[in-house]
């Protein structure tokens, strides 16, 4: 007989291991993205957090919003989740308010695994972020990312489908027209910069085209769903099966 206990008083259900902070935005989020959860192959807990809007974070970097973001990932923790990431790499700006507020791993920015690629391959790392423009030193320092990690950066704002659907909210989206966007900035990217060797799709809109990016680039390509898939595996480990 297996006996279990409960948690804590605030949790009426079980299984989700991951929380998902969403902003406040209205765009269609398709399969690959961190925001359709039948990307996972585990369930996921999502928890919009109301009035974070695209602009206030990535243009105003509004520091209102931080407890928005804080009292959206304790409900996410009160709901029995046992790590909390985020859809938006430009959360990143919140990384260290929110990780003190609860007391279970946060990793709200892809932008985290840039140590862990510099050292898996050895050279730069090329980042393709929604908006450039708008990726700033705290970004980079919030997720402990060394400034001697060499990066070559290149933005998605100047693609007319990607503005227009993400970043102004037209209300559809051409998955096709995304793709081949992000591709030719890849390839722009790794034409420009020889020295990159892996790269970083940092906007949580760009998994669905990683293996795009990939089979472009021949680079190693991480993005939110990789960081996602390796905290998941960390926080609910399985017994192994087999033979011997």
């Amino acid at each position: 007989m297996t006996v279990y206990t409960v948690t804590r008083k605030t949790q009426s259900w079980y299984g989700e291991q991951i929380g998902v902070l969403i902003l406040d935005a209205a765009y269609p989020c398709v399969p690959g993205n961190v925001g359709n959860a039948t990307t996972y192959d585990y369930p996921v807990r999502f928890q919009e957090v109301r009035g974070a809007s695209i602009d206030r974070l990535l243009n105003q970097r509004d520091p209102a919003l931080k407890d928005m973001f804080v009292e959206a990932a304790v409900e996410l923790r009160n709901r029995g989740v046992k790590a909390i990431t985020g859809a938006c790499g430009f959360m990143a700006y919140f990384q260290e308010e929110v990780a003190a507020a609860v007391d279970i791993p946060v990793f709200l920015s892809s932008l985290m695994q840039i140590p862990f690629m510099h050292a898996l391959t050895g050279g730069s790392v090329g980042i393709i972020t929604a908006n450039a423009s708008r990726l700033t030193a705290r970004h980079f320092e919030a997720c402990r990312v060394p400034g001697t990690v060499p990066l070559a950066i290149a933005g998605m704002e100047g693609q007319t489908e990607f503005r227009e659907a993400i970043l102004e909210e037209k209300g559809t989206l051409d998955s096709s027209a995304i793709e081949r966007e992000v591709t030719e900035v890849a390839r722009r990217l790794v034409e420009e910069h020889p020295e990159v060797r892996s790269i970083l799709l940092e906007c949580s809109d760009l998994p669905p085209y990683a293996h795009a990016v990939q089979a472009a680039t021949g680079r190693p390509v991480f993005d939110f769903i990789t960081m996602i898939d390796y905290v998941q595996q960390a926080t609910a480990r399985r017994a192994y099966r087999g033979r011997m």
